[in-house]
């Protein structure tokens, strides 16, 4: 397979992952074979090779093992296995980001964590991950950020196999001596 060829299909693969992880799943009716397809028009288009495209793409995560086809009389169903419910996952990590609002609400968003030595590599992703986002290091494991971000933390916690207890997240409406924080946003 060439070089150009391979990057398009694991540009594909990565996109149909993460529709599988939102959507669970993708049945083929008894309608056709093409009636499932159309939910994938917006992922590999409809130009003439668009068909290629896509049995390329479902050919490759099948070998990979990141998707299985299940048969129900004449329905197929194309669902996501545990390794590629992992890699969705991360793709979903990757493209992670916050909105910044327009106004900000006056509360600062504080994670707080506290993940053992053991788990040196999930603290050091989450931290990573933190810094990716805009995160404000106020002290070595407390990190704030002026906007909504409930969701996102909750997320990168389910993600690394971390708890609530591990992972603490915080709304306050003032921090002592916040002025720093402000410059830093532009809040």
């Amino acid at each position: 397979m060439g070089a150009a060829r391979n990057i398009k299909i694991k540009h594909y693969t990565k996109q149909v992952l993460t529709y599988l992880l939102v959507a669970g799943i993708i049945t083929l009716a008894q309608g056709g074979p093409h009636v499932g397809w159309k939910a994938t028009k917006k992922i590999f288009g409809t130009d003439k090779t668009a068909n290629k495209r896509r049995s390329d793409t479902f050919r490759y995560l099948m070998r990979r093992g990141l998707i299985e086809w299940q048969r129900d009389g004449h329905d197929v169903a194309i669902k996501l296995t545990a390794e590629g419910k992992r890699v969705a996952g991360k793709y979903q990590i990757d493209e992670l980001t916050l909105a910044r609002p327009k106004k900000w609400d006056g509360k600062w968003r504080i994670v707080v964590f506290d993940i053992p030595n053991s788990s040196t590599f999930v603290r050091n992703v989450f931290r990573r991950k933190l810094k990716e986002l805009g995160f404000y290091q106020l002290q070595k494991s407390i990190w704030v950020h002026p906007f909504e971000c409930r969701e996102e933390v909750a997320l990168l916690r389910e993600f690394l196999g971390a708890t609530a207890k591990q992972i603490r997240f915080i709304e306050a409406t003032k921090i002592e001596r916040d002025d720093f924080l402000h410059k830093h946003f532009a809040v």
